[in-house]
């Protein structure tokens, strides 16, 4: 049986490999694909507006009736429209939008109570894979390395830094027994030497860069780099519906790709 996934913000980068990926998945029919209300895309077969000819499925605003699972790649301000409708209708939601506030994810984190969500600020599987290889190499490392980590987007995004760098900052720090809140350094000016234990974070934005991050342990004598590079948005958009159809079976609860691919 094929399980019924709706997109929210389908009109958007991401929405639009969503819907691609969701129509390609022989597990997925795409039974919805949300756009806002003032979009002059409303009506606009959603199969068609992604090249892949017509799929039966208007571009509309959310209605959940019907879906088994909503992935969000939107933006932050549809939080609480997407939240109540998946509560309303206790459909299990996939979360990919980055730039949360911190009074945003609390809400989210009390809609998992309600129903199951997947929160992760990357969906790939090469990146989550390199989380595990970051937490290993703090956890031996330590404080002995400085730790830099630098981020390249393309010049649309706009969140600074990327949810996938404070993802893996936060690995880092948890590893090391830190808190990011207080050893994170966004950038760097003026004239201070680094403070011990600091992570650096640094986000370059330019062109159409799909995503780039490279962390750089820095030790006297040696340096280690793990370097993820992302070629297609696709990768993204497969690992979302990969988390829906996961989703789809487990209980209330939060969850993240660690979960998703059995890494924890």
């Amino acid at each position: 049986m094929t399980l019924n996934i709706a997109i929210m913000g389908a009109s958007g980068r991401m929405g639009r490999m969503l819907v691609q990926s969701t129509l390609e998945n022989a597990k997925t029919n795409l039974s919805g694909a949300f756009v806002r209300s003032v979009s002059s895309l409303i009506g606009v077969d959603a199969g068609e507006f992604v090249g892949m000819g017509k799929c039966g499925v208007a571009l509309s605003t959310l209605d959940l009736s019907g879906v088994d699972v909503l992935i969000d790649f939107s933006l932050p301000d549809a939080l609480d429209e997407v939240l109540q409708a998946c509560i309303n209708h206790k459909v299990p939601l996939v979360m990919g939008v980055t730039g949360l506030s911190e009074a945003q994810e609390a809400k989210l984190y009390e809609a998992s109570k309600l129903i199951p969500i997947v929160y992760a600020g990357n969906y790939s599987t090469g990146v989550n894979l390199s989380l595990n290889l970051l937490t290993t190499t703090a956890k031996v490392l330590g404080l002995d390395a400085d730790v830099e980590i630098v981020e390249h987007h393309h010049k649309h995004k706009l969140d600074a830094p990327s949810g996938t760098a404070l993802m893996m900052a936060n690995a880092v720090a948890t590893a090391r027994g830190q808190s990011l809140k207080t050893s994170a350094v966004y950038g760097r000016h003026g004239q201070a030497k680094r403070g011990e234990g600091q992570i650096g974070i640094h986000a370059v934005r330019g062109g159409e860069i799909v995503g780039e991050h490279t962390v750089e342990f820095i030790m006297n004598g040696e340096i280690i780099e793990i370097t993820h590079k992302a070629q297609s948005r696709m990768t993204f958009a497969n690992g979302a519906v990969r988390a829906g159809i996961w989703l789809a079976k487990q209980p209330v609860g939060m969850y993240d790709m660690q979960d998703v691919l059995g890494l924890k």
